[in-house]
């Protein structure tokens, strides 16, 4: 195939399927994408390759009787032979040195959805904001005086009666309570952030779990030593963690051998853009919070990081909201995946890159 060297250089899959629909070409990123080696492709046509009634049989047919290139954007090939989730761009158009042949480059919707559904979550955060403040200002100061009233009631109602009015001050503090923890969200003060080492981060975290909330599942590290420290707030990180292994924990109800895997890696290549800023900011550390639980229901998934969206019976659908904002408050990014063999809360966030003092003597 002409022009092989350059088309392995790419990082996203390439296919040339012939006139007869069969594939005569494909470089190196195309036989990781299709788990399939050049010659085991060349012996198949690419029907055989994607789900049954693709659409991208059709674009092939497209492009050959259009002469010209077509592109589909958020297509679904995923099959249990290459993944049962992938959703692709197809960039298609002729070859005109061979006829009937067609070009297709794929190009997976992976970060761009998941950086989409992160500044999503950051605009529901801040529509939360507004709501904390309206409430803490509108909502406390009357459910103040229900309780007073109620209290002066209990003392000459009759015993019949002083469970309802003590059903009153009870309801009163549990919605006292949700707006303090709503307050959060209309905090807008500066983050007080340091170099911090997220490794002493996540051993808090987990002996906390261990003697609580997550005192009945196995808890593993899985961390990276050589990880530089996280320009954060130590305290905002540790919440940020447990609630996700709260989460966690409390989504392993039912399955035998409950496990949460928190890990940390060096990933040097993911870098975002931000708004404000000219360059584009690089996010090269990962820590992931991974259980082996049902999976989220599928519905739910676009919405997770949303306030009050929650699958728990007695749950307010704030622990996510929350763990999105103060993660893009640090400038970073929270995104999840989730299946039937369990889910992945994965979070990238700048690395410190000032010298780090000790003792006087910087580093």
């Amino acid at each position: 195939m002409p022009g092989q060297a350059v088309l392995d250089s790419l990082p996203h899959p390439v296919v040339v399927v012939g006139d007869d629909d069969k594939i005569v070409g494909a470089n190196s990123a195309a036989e990781g994408f299709f788990h399939a080696s050049l010659s085991v492709m060349k012996r198949r046509e690419v029907s055989w390759f994607v789900p049954f009634g693709s659409p991208l049989l059709g674009l092939i047919a497209q492009v050959r009787e259009r002469g010209g290139a077509v592109n589909e954007y958020k297509v679904d090939i995923g099959t249990p032979r290459i993944g049962q989730e992938k959703l692709v761009d197809i960039h298609a158009s002729p070859l005109s040195e061979a006829p009937g042949s067609v070009v297709l480059l794929f190009q997976e919707r992976t970060m761009a959805e998941k950086l989409d559904k992160q500044l999503t979550s950051r605009g529901a955060a801040r529509t939360v904001t507004g709501l904390a403040a309206m409430l803490a200002h509108e909502i406390k100061n009357p459910l103040s005086g229900i309780r007073g009233a109620a209290q002066l009631l209990e003392q000459s109602a009759s015993e019949d009666d002083r469970s309802l009015t003590r059903l009153i001050m009870e309801e009163t503090d549990r919605i006292v309570k949700l707006v303090d923890r709503m307050e959060v969200f209309s905090d807008e003060r500066p983050i007080d952030r340091e170099p911090v080492n997220i490794h002493v981060v996540l051993d808090h975290v987990k002996r906390v779990a261990e003697n609580g909330f997550a005192s009945k599942v196995r808890i593993v590290e899985d961390y990276d030593p050589s990880l530089p420290p996280v320009y954060a707030n130590r305290d905002q990180l540790v919440q940020v963690f447990i609630n996700l292994i709260k989460n966690a924990s409390e989504a392993l109800s039912g399955v035998n051998e409950p496990e949460i895997v928190v890990s940390t890696a060096f990933r040097p290549g993911v870098r975002l853009s931000v708004p404000g800023v000219q360059e584009r900011v690089s996010l090269p550390l990962e820590f992931c919070v991974r259980d082996n639980g049902y999976g989220v229901p599928e519905d739910l998934r676009p919405h997770l990081f949303d306030p009050f969206i929650t699958t728990k019976t007695n749950g307010s659908g704030l622990g996510l909201a929350l763990v999105a904002k103060i993660v893009g408050d640090h400038g970073g990014v929270v995104e999840c995946e989730s299946g039937t063999r369990g889910t992945t809360f994965r979070i990238l966030m700048p690395a410190f890159t000032g010298p780090i003092v000790h003792s006087g003597i910087e580093d």
